[in-house]
């Protein structure tokens, strides 16, 4: 059996890679593993709340591992920090790191090659199917998210919940998965967890940052430059 770290974003590609892994008996989850931003206590880049992130580990039923970082890390604070959590998860006998990653070919090599000097291994469930199927899937199975964050252009679709109507009204060169960074999504209910998380939307705000590529599971960039982005944010209050 594979003893793994699951990359835990709180979103809708964690929950659907989750559940498969779930379903696999070869495969042990010791953690959740959520970076948090240490300022805000705030998933990074989505903005969820900790109280969130903490009530879907409380009814996934599996231990959160928080790896606290300051707001904007540069490459080489976020490396240095990720090494010293991986060589403690390869003292307690961990393996595997599992991502919900879908098709960033560059941040898989990033996972991979990080992964490789610790002397553990990525596992992708996800890796190469098709978003729109998966979006599908994910609906299918009784899964609700609302979207978190969004990138500037993208502003009226922050604090939506995801639905068929909703994904069929993005733009055609948004990415139905949010795949490009375009979008993410806090998960409130599904089979993985044990009762819906009840939730409002609250006040919406918009922030800009510089930042260079950040290859954290909560950041799905591709784009190597140092950047001015605009993000929208809903905050989400647990009810």
């Amino acid at each position: 059996m594979k003893k793994c770290i699951f990359n835990w974003s709180g979103g809708k590609d964690s929950s659907l890679a989750l559940y498969h892994c779930l379903q696999n008996p070869d495969i042990e989850i010791k953690y959740l593993v959520t970076s948090v931003n240490d300022a805000m206590n705030r998933v990074s880049m989505h903005g969820v709340r900790e109280e969130l992130l903490l009530l879907q580990a409380e009814r996934i039923g599996i231990p959160l591992y928080q790896i606290r970082l300051p707001e904007m890390p540069g490459m080489k604070e976020y490396d240095d920090t990720m090494r010293l959590h991986m060589a403690k998860f390869r003292e307690e006998g961990i393996t595997h790191a599992i991502f919900g990653d879908i098709f960033l070919e560059d941040l898989k090599k990033y996972r991979d090659e990080r992964l490789a000097e610790a002397g553990m291994t990525g596992i992708y469930p996800l890796w190469k199917r098709d978003t729109h199927e998966l979006i599908n899937e994910f609906i299918d199975l009784g899964f609700g998210t609302v979207i978190a964050c969004t990138q500037a252009w993208l502003g009226d679709f922050v604090g939506k919940e995801i639905t068929r109507e909703l994904i069929n009204n993005l733009p055609p060169e948004v990415d139905v998965c949010g795949e490009n960074g375009e979008f993410h999504t806090f998960a409130f209910k599904g089979p993985i967890f044990s009762s819906p998380i009840a939730y409002k939307t609250g006040e919406k705000v918009f922030k800009e940052y510089e930042a260079p590529k950040n290859a954290d599971d909560t950041c799905g960039s591709s784009n190597p430059s140092t950047t001015i982005s605009g993000f929208w944010y809903c905050d989400l209050l647990a009810i």
